[in-house]
């Protein structure tokens, strides 16, 4: 007997109607040679400290190092107090039961480092010693499906994954027990202050910036404005520079040569520039920016948005969804074509389906050398009309963003005339003279629309046009904007730095905080600590956060760069790299945020009000 585990029962299910097989039994269904099992996800995980004999939280304890670290069964809260998951123990009875039976084992769970992290934990603890192959697919199509299991690969093939994965895992648990212990026990005692690897350098983040918005002081300033007329034809123009005082703004604003003061010459055109600019189109969906389209859109959360993506996935609508890749290979990119056809009678994207049919595809998305586990999330063609409510939005985003992603460059003409009059003024238009991919979804970046003119007027150097109005503007400074979850997730991208340019961006991906994967989970985990609020689309710490914050942002655990860095050895790890180098760094850094956070929680416990 074959037996296929996979990593939940819906995906069992999905599995076993592939192959025909029917017959359901306890924690199983079997048929045609086959039987498909499964977890719940995780169904062990490192074993808590006082496994280890670390009994009671004490200082003395401190830090905690396992020299082996052991697996546990999942633990549940119940009247009695957290006992073991008795379900987690029988499916566990079972997935052993069947593996001593097994002729093969091929392993189903999800195609990536936490899927992978599953299944060996289960291997390990059963004692399992066969070998066994890997299931290894991008899509829940029958099809795909199909192809996978023709195309099984040996297990041992995804052993760097594994210790990837299990270093992750192994760097959590000392780096979040050891931390939260030491500055629970440093403020007192008397309450849990939980912290993480991945979750403290998200936290200051969010801190940092309320409180640089809190403590901001809008500056005044001040900026002249012009309305000018050529053969009827209004636009406007901005003073190229600003007043930090009224005074000298006011000195300007006398010198315009206006309409009104009866004054005849108006403004001079200096220079006059017009440029064609290429826009290309964006690449295609990984899971985060796909979180943060759809928090921008629908205010969906990353959780949600992931939710249903796994859904979509499932239903064989899309393709993997917890990818960290925006590109295809030219394997994938041969399909395209007929995915494209698919939404020929899509409601909203069937014209530029059709019209994509007609054109050479853009393939700036195509490299596979930018592919890791797997491609970016595309749809995979099967029907989908059905859909509605935010599954639909979803879709529709993914569905969108592929015929963005291989439609033309969108052609613009940027305009600049630089005039005078009495200071220099500075008039800018963009207009759009081919819409390529924007034409999709009709976006034409309405947030710059207020900055240029809708269109400029032909005009030639030395034309001298009249001013029909003039204005002195009082303006302020703004802070930067709160983060919400979409300019969170883009920030954990590349460890909070600043960067728009998303081929930059991804080329950092590497070296971001968490995974697509675990960013969704990362924010819930600090709602759930009650360290940050959702306060319409923003997050907001609250004041235990903020007192949380205070005792550890200058501390190493605080450092998005330094939890960055590890991100990308762990990725290292996976293509061979020293797994015993990190875990050195790992244990020497164990030690001295223990040593740093005994001593920095004194008073904490009262900025919480612990009761």
């Amino acid at each position: 007997m074959k037996i296929v585990i996979a990593e939940k029962p819906s995906v069992a299910r999905e599995l076993a109607k592939v192959f025909g097989a029917t017959t359901r039994r306890d924690g199983y269904i079997e048929g045609k040679g086959y039987s498909f099992t499964w977890a719940f996800g995780h169904l062990l995980q490192l074993a808590p400290p006082q496994d280890y004999g670390y009994i009671g939280w004490r200082r003395q304890h401190l830090p905690m190092l396992p020299q082996k670290f052991k697996l546990g069964i999942r633990k549940i809260k119940t009247k009695d107090g957290i006992v073991e998951d008795p379900g987690v123990r029988k499916q566990l009875d079972i997935i052993k039961k069947l593996f001593d039976e097994a002729s093969e084992i091929i392993v189903a769970t999800d195609a990536g480092r936490e899927g992978e992290l599953i299944f060996r934990y289960i291997y390990y603890f059963l004692k399992c010693k066969k070998p066994f192959k890997r299931l290894w697919i991008s899509s829940q199509t029958d099809e795909a499906i199909k192809e996978g299991f023709r195309n099984l690969k040996a297990g041992t093939e995804y052993d760097t994954l594994f210790y990837s994965a299990h270093a992750r895992s192994e760097s959590d648990w000392l780096v979040g027990m050891n931390a939260t212990q030491a500055l629970s026990i440093s403020a007192g005692g008397r309450a849990v202050l939980s912290l993480g690897r991945v979750q403290t350098p998200t936290l200051a983040m969010i801190c940092a910036r309320y409180l640089e918005i809190k403590h901001f002081v809008p500056q005044i300033y001040y900026q002249l404005a012009i309305q000018l007329d050529k053969d009827g034809q209004l636009f406007r123009a901005m003073s190229a520079d600003s007043y930090d005082r009224k005074e000298d703004a006011e000195k300007a604003f006398a010198l315009i040569d206006d309409v009104e003061s009866g004054v005849a010459e108006g403004a001079k055109v200096l220079t006059v520039e017009a440029k064609p600019r290429k826009e290309p189109p964006p690449l295609l969906h990984d899971l985060s920016s796909l979180q943060q389209e759809a928090n921008k859109r629908r205010g969906l959360t990353a959780d949600q948005t992931l939710g249903i993506l796994q859904n979509l996935y499932e239903s064989k609508l899309v393709t993997y969804p917890r990818t960290g890749s925006r590109y295809i290979g030219d394997d994938v990119f041969a399909g395209i074509p007929k995915l494209i056809e698919s939404l020929a009678g899509h409601t909203e994207f069937g014209k530029q389906a059709l019209f994509l049919q007609t054109v050479a595809l853009n393939k700036r998305s195509v490299n596979a050398k930018k592919v890791t586990d797997h491609h970016a999330i595309l749809i995979t063609g099967e029907p989908a009309s059905y859909l509605t409510g935010d599954k639909l939005l979803v879709y529709n985003m993914v569905a969108g963003r592929m015929l963005e992603a291989f439609h033309q460059e969108c052609i613009k003409e940027i305009t600049k005339i630089t005039l005078e009059s009495g200071t220099v003024f500075l008039a800018n238009g963009t207009v759009i003279r081919s819409a390529g991919w924007r034409s999709v979804f009709n976006d034409f970046d309405e947030e710059k629309k207020d900055e240029d003119n809708p269109s400029l007027p032909k005009v030639k150097a030395d034309e001298l046009l009249p001013v029909v109005k003039k204005a002195l503007l009082e303006k302020q400074t703004k802070p930067k904007a709160m983060y919400n979850e979409a300019s969170l997730l883009k920030a954990l991208e590349t460890s909070g730095k600043d960067i728009e340019d998303e081929e930059l961006r991804y080329a950092m991906k590497d070296s971001g905080l968490g995974t697509p994967a675990t960013r969704a989970a990362i924010i819930e985990t600090l709602l759930n600590r009650e360290y940050i609020v959702r306060e319409k689309r923003n997050l907001v710490p609250t004041a235990k956060g903020l007192a949380v914050y205070e005792v550890v942002k200058e501390k190493m655990i605080a450092q998005a760069e330094l939890t960055g860095q590890w991100e990308k050895r762990l990725e290292e790890i996976r293509s061979g790299a020293s797994v015993t180098d990190f875990k050195a760094e790992i244990v020497a850094y164990t030690k001295s945020i223990t040593d740093e956070l005994l001593q920095a929680g004194a008073g904490l416990a009262e900025k919480i009000a612990v009761p």
